[in-house]
C-alpha cells in the first residue's frame, strides 16, 4: 500500500467519526456558513506572482518542517506579503494541522483561504464552509470522475472555489468538467516522492484556457516561477519554502519582492 492509499484508508475512518460527533446540520448552522466567500481563481488572474503560501508543519516525505509557528502569526504574516491566498493543511495525522488551524486563519486575515485535504466524502465540503474556507482541494488520484463531478458541484452550490490536483495526463483528462475552477499540477510523484518541474510543462498543453493553471510542489526559487510562467501557469503553491523558516511572512514579502523587481 502507498502512502496515498494509507491516508485515504485512514481518513474514511475519521470522517465516520466526524460525521458521529457532529451531524451535517450543526455544519450548515454555523456562522461562517453564511459568510460571502472570496474568489481565489479571481485573485490568481489579477496578481502578477500568483503566490499561494501555505501553512504546513509536517509531511510524510519531510517530517517536522515547523511545529513552533502559531496559525495566526502566519496567516496575518502571508496577508502582509501581499500573497494571492494561504493554504492551510487540515489534516492531523500526516501533516500536523486541524480545522481549527482553518478557523484561526480566517479569523487573522481576508486572504481566500485553500482547505488543503484529502477529501473523499461531501461531508468535508461542508466542513471546509462552516470552518471558513473558500477554496476546496480535489485530488483527482483518489477520485473517480462521478465524485469531482458529485463534489465539484456541491462546491459550487457552498460558492466555494475548486482546486483540481492532478499529477498525470489520464487524471487531467477525466478531471475537466465546468465546475473546476482551477487546475493544479502537482509535481511531487506521489508513490516515490520525487519531484520535478516537467510534469507541469508536459501538463500545460492539455489544460484547456478556461483553468486557472497552478504549479504546486517543488516551486522553492524565483527562477521555477520565471520557468513555468511561459506555459501560462498563474498560480504557484509554496509551502515548505516558507515554513522552514522562523517568519514564513516575512520570507514570504522578501521572496515577492525579489521576485517583483
Amino acid at each position: 500500500m502507498n502512502i496515498l492509499d494509507q491516508i485515504v484508508a485512514d481518513k474514511r475512518k475519521e470522517v465516520a467519526l466526524r460525521k458521529s460527533l457532529i451531524p451535517y446540520k450543526q455544519l450548515e448552522a454555523s456562522i461562517l456558513f453564511e459568510r460571502a466567500t472570496i474568489s481565489l481563481s479571481q485573485s490568481l488572474k489579477n496578481s502578477t506572482s500568483g503566490i499561494i503560501a501555505e501553512h504546513k508543519r509536517r509531511s510524510p516525505s519531510k517530517a517536522v518542517i515547523n511545529q513552533s509557528l502559531n496559525v495566526q502569526d502566519v496567516a496575518k504574516g502571508y496577508e502582509d506579503a501581499d500573497v494571492c491566498g494561504m493554504s492551510v493543511l487540515t489534516d492531523g495525522k500526516y501533516f500536523g494541522g486541524s480545522l481549527d488551524d482553518l478557523l484561526i486563519a480566517r479569523a487573522s486575515c481576508d486572504l481566500p483561504l485553500l482547505r488543503k485535504e484529502f477529501i473523499i466524502d461531501t461531508y468535508q465540503i461542508l466542513e471546509a464552509k462552516a470552518y471558513g474556507a473558500d477554496v476546496i482541494l480535489l485530488i483527482a488520484a483518489i477520485l473517480s470522475q462521478e465524485e469531482i463531478k458529485q463534489f465539484s458541484e456541491l462546491a459550487k452550490s457552498l460558492d466555494l472555489d475548486i482546486l483540481l490536483e492532478v499529477h498525470n495526463l489520464e487524471e487531467l483528462q477525466k478531471s475537466i468538467m465546468p465546475t473546476i475552477d482551477m487546475l493544479g499540477v502537482n509535481n511531487r510523484n506521489l508513490k516515490t516522492f520525487e519531484v520535478s518541474l516537467e510534469t507541469s510543462k508536459a501538463l500545460s498543453n492539455h489544460i484547456p484556457d478556461d483553468f486557472v493553471k497552478v504549479s504546486e510542489s517543488g516551486i522553492s526559487s524565483i527562477e521555477a516561477i520565471k520557468e513555468l510562467q511561459p506555459y501560462d501557469y498563474k498560480g504557484f503553491l509554496i509551502g515548505e519554502n516558507f515554513m522552514k523558516t522562523n517568519n514564513p511572512g516575512e520570507s514570504a514579502r522578501s521572496f515577492i519582492k525579489k521576485f517583483k523587481k
